[in-house]
């Protein structure tokens, strides 16, 4: 099983359709930077985001490490975009996995561009929804409710047009 990294932008979209179960169910385990939980946690509880809790208390449950990334890891990526502090932390540590493909969880399609150059597996939210769909862990209606859910609302970041594009390529099992 590969590594699997998340960034922030997964971690909200499920927290906020409070859907965080589905990594556990996919994923043996998924870490995060410090920065990505400073991010979703600390700086969502200031916030008073209401997912900040939801991926606190998960996090905690499920035991899965929040990783410091070292200066020199750092120091060693040069991206040749500019990313925030948590996606610069994500993919410098995925580039020094001896895992032949770890996979990164990133929404953000800079990020997520970056991540291909780098050689990355890369996935987002609803990658992960479609993975949870093909492992029969969703059935049709309920990826298709939760993708219109995101199509809707104002606090996840993921156009109406690509939910529609990815839930019309799904087959219907």
């Amino acid at each position: 099983m590969p590594t699997v990294l998340s960034n922030a932008g997964p971690l909200m979209a499920l927290g906020k359709l409070n859907r965080l179960d589905l990594l556990s169910e996919l994923y043996k385990q998924v870490q995060i930077p410090r920065a990505v939980y400073t991010e979703t946690v600390t700086q969502g509880l200031a916030y008073g985001a209401n997912d900040a809790l939801t991926i606190k208390m998960f996090w905690q449950y499920q035991n899965w490490p929040i990783l410091d990334i070292s200066e020199s890891v750092l120091a060693a990526y040069t991206p040749s975009v500019i990313l925030d502090q948590g996606e610069k932390e994500l993919l410098a540590l995925a580039q020094t996995l001896s895992d032949s493909e770890p996979l990164v969880l990133l929404d953000d399609e800079v990020a997520r561009t970056e991540a291909r150059r780098l050689n990355l597996r890369v996935r987002g939210t609803l990658g992960v929804l479609v993975e949870a769909y093909q492992q029969k862990l969703l059935l049709f209606n309920q990826i298709n409710f939760l993708f219109q859910e995101i199509a809707e609302r104002q606090d996840i970041w993921i156009s109406d047009k690509l939910c529609q594009q990815v839930l019309k390529a799904l087959p219907k099992h």
